[in-house]
Formats: structure tokens, C-alpha cells, sequence
């Protein structure tokens, strides 16, 4: 026995003998007891800490609050089963065998309260109301978490096998002998995960990102970056699976990171519209120029560029502000539209594919032929 449990006995010893029970139940009865009064009064006292950290300014708090809500409802009866065993008498071996699961218990529980910690800092991070943040920096969030994850549990599961008895130098010792065979009979998975770790060290893309691959017929939305591959959702809603290692080896775009979308036109006017080629330019540019939705801050140029096989062109080259795909057509929609209407407004045509066939000598004896071999039949 136990000096903790000891004590308890000699303080209940005589409680036992009014009440005429043995003093282990006793104990039990007064360990149920405190289990329950301590379970209600840490639920009361987390749960007012959670309202007092809900109307702090800082949110940090909220994090730490939501960590260990749901493990401190647990964290009296772990104690108090710890306690408990020191009322096991005789069976010094399944004692200990109790202690070490109770010390497992432990450090799976301190595991838990650190795993939401971690889950309350990435979720806050990405939180809406710290503003937008750009691709890469989601994917710095996640990558940072991620690894921290992988981490913690790694030291735990390390903190375990020692609290077992298991000797982890010996462990490790093995480790680095039997990784030339593991690597050798799972290269392809390894090759995947240290492309998966790649993906979230190098951070080219993350989730909700549209990226395509001009190597592979590779093109979506990624929806999920696991250890092994990662799954893209198709523009026609079909998910594909692709190996992690196969990232390491193509080249990669990543449209959802541009800065702007950018609208690039040649339209042709008639020859005979040529007068009107130099104000129709300005006109364009200076629409352009006046157009809410055009970044100003990119290259814009309206220039008369060409004189093609039936019509004389000039290109638009400018840049939106949006880089939505949908607003894009939207603003691409309105900017064309106004551009018709420029060349409309100056008495101008947008040409169209034209040929025109010259005929040799005098046109009058084609047909003078064609009537005299008509008679002569």
C-alpha cells in the first residue's frame, strides 16, 4: 500500500468502524465522492473561465479555454483512479501492470489537451476575422501545424513505449538498421510522403487552390494534401488521386496566387474605316483608363498593331482587378461591349474575313463568247 493510500486509511479508519464496513469500501465510497463534488466544481470553474475568456479582447484565451474544457471533465476521475490502486492488495504484478496503464492514461491525456490546443491555434489563425490571407500563407498555417502534430504525437508515443518498459534507445538503435529495408521494400511510399512533406515545406499550393499542371493532364481543386496523395476535384466534379511523389517531378501553375486576370483582344476594323483607326485607339484607351474594375497599376497598352489579309487591327491588353473567374468574364463582357459600341460611334465596322477576285482583259468578252457559242447550238 501506498503512502497516499495509507493515509486515507488511517484518516477513514475509524469512519469504518462506526459505520461497521471495511475500510477499503469506505475509501472507495469517499474517492466516488470527491470524484464527483471535484467533476462538478472544475466543470463550473472551466466553464466560467470560457465565459470570462469569450468578453476578453484578446482570443487567444478562447484557445486555451476550448483546449481543456472537455479534458478536464475527465481529469479528476484520472486521479482518481490513480488513487484506487493503491487499494489493490497482494497482486503486486497486475498492480503495476494497472500503474502503468494509469501513467498511459496520463500521458494520452496531456497528449489530448496539447492536440486541441494545436486544432484551437490553426482554426484561429484561419479565423475570418483576422482578414483574408493569401494562399501561401494558409499554407505555411497548416504546414507549421501539421508538423507540430506529427510531432507531439511522435514524443508521446515515445513517452509511452518508456513508460511500458520498452528501452527506445534500443528502439531507435533499430530503427536506423532496419530503415535501409523498409525503405528499400515501401520506395514508393516513402517517395510519396517525402513529397507530401515537400508539398507542405515548399508550399506551392494548398487546400481550395485551383491548380493545373502543363506536363500532366492535371487541372482542379485540391481538396484534400495527405501523406500519400493528394485528391483534386475536376472541373467536371470527378475527384482525382495523385501520388505525392509525382509533384516532385512536374511543373506546376497555380492560378489561385495571381494577381490580377488579364484581358488580351485583337479586333479589326474595315479598310475603308481606316480614318478612324486613331481615334477608335484613344477612345478604347481612355475607357480603359476610366474603368473601375482595370488595375491602373499593370500594363495597359491600345495600340493599332497590324494590317491584316481583310481588316486593320488593334489589341487590347490590360489587366482586372479581380482575379474571380466569374467576375472576370463579367468585366471581360462589359469591356467589349463598350468597345463595339466606340467603333459604332465613329461610322466604323468591325471587318470580317473578305476575298475579293479581279478578273484579266475585258469583261465584256466573256460574254460575247458565251452568247455566240449559245447561238451556234
Amino acid at each position: 500500500m501506498d503512502a497516499p493510500t495509507q493515509a486515507m486509511t488511517n484518516w477513514l479508519a475509524p469512519l469504518a468502524d462506526q459505520l461497521n464496513l471495511p475500510v477499503v469500501v469506505v475509501i472507495l465510497g469517499f474517492l466516488l465522492l470527491v470524484g464527483l463534488v471535484g467533476h462538478f466544481l472544475i466543470t463550473r470553474l472551466v466553464k466560467q473561465l470560457h465565459r470570462v475568456a469569450e468578453h476578453s479582447k484578446t482570443r487567444w484565451d478562447n484557445v486555451l479555454a476550448d483546449a481543456i474544457v472537455r479534458p478536464s471533465e475527465w481529469a479528476m476521475w484520472l486521479v482518481i483512479a490513480y488513487l484506487s490502486l493503491g487499494l489493490l492488495g497482494g497482486a503486486d504484478q497486475f498492480r503495476d501492470l494497472l500503474r502503468q496503464a494509469a501513467d498511459t492514461g496520463l500521458i494520452l491525456f496531456l497528449g489530448w489537451v496539447a492536440q486541441r490546443a494545436l486544432a484551437g491555434i490553426e482554426t484561429e489563425l484561419l479565423a475570418e476575422h483576422r482578414g483574408k490571407r493569401q494562399s501561401d500563407e494558409r499554407a505555411t498555417i497548416r504546414a507549421t501545424v501539421r508538423l507540430a502534430r506529427i510531432s507531439l504525437w511522435i514524443i508521446l508515443a515515445l513517452m509511452i513505449l518508456q513508460s511500458l518498459g520498452v528501452s527506445v534507445s534500443g528502439l531507435l538503435a533499430f530503427g536506423g538498421i532496419g530503415g535501409i529495408a523498409v525503405g528499400f521494400a515501401a520506395r514508393d511510399l516513402l517517395a510519396n510522403f517525402l513529397g507530401g512533406l515537400s508539398i507542405y515545406l515548399d508550399r506551392p499550393f494548398t487546400v481550395g487552390d485551383w491548380i493545373r499542371s502543363p506536363d500532366r493532364e492535371i487541372e482542379g481543386t485540391v481538396e484534400e494534401i495527405g501523406w500519400r496523395m493528394t485528391r483534386i476535384r475536376t472541373f467536371d466534379q470527378r475527384p482525382l488521386y495523385v501520388p505525392n511523389s509525382i509533384f516532385a517531378s512536374v511543373a506546376l501553375e497555380n492560378p489561385s496566387r495571381m494577381n490580377n486576370r488579364r484581358i488580351y483582344e485583337t479586333l479589326g476594323i474595315r479598310y475603308e474605316d481606316a480614318a478612324c483607326m486613331a481615334p477608335i485607339v484613344a477612345d478604347v484607351k481612355a475607357m480603359l483608363e476610366s474603368h473601375e474594375a482595370i488595375d491602373l497599376g499593370r500594363t495597359l497598352i491600345v495600340n493599332f498593331v497590324s494590317c491584316g489579309p481583310s481588316s486593320l487591327d488593334f489589341f487590347i491588353y490590360t489587366f482586372t482587378k479581380t482575379t474571380d473567374w466569374v467576375t472576370f468574364h463579367a468585366i471581360k463582357q462589359d469591356v467589349l461591349l463598350q468597345v463595339l459600341g466606340i467603333i459604332e460611334s465613329h461610322g466604323a465596322e468591325v471587318a470580317f474575313p473578305t476575298r475579293t477576285v479581279l478578273l484579266g482583259g475585258d469583261p465584256a468578252l466573256p460574254m460575247a463568247d458565251a452568247a455566240e457559242a449559245a447561238s451556234g447550238d
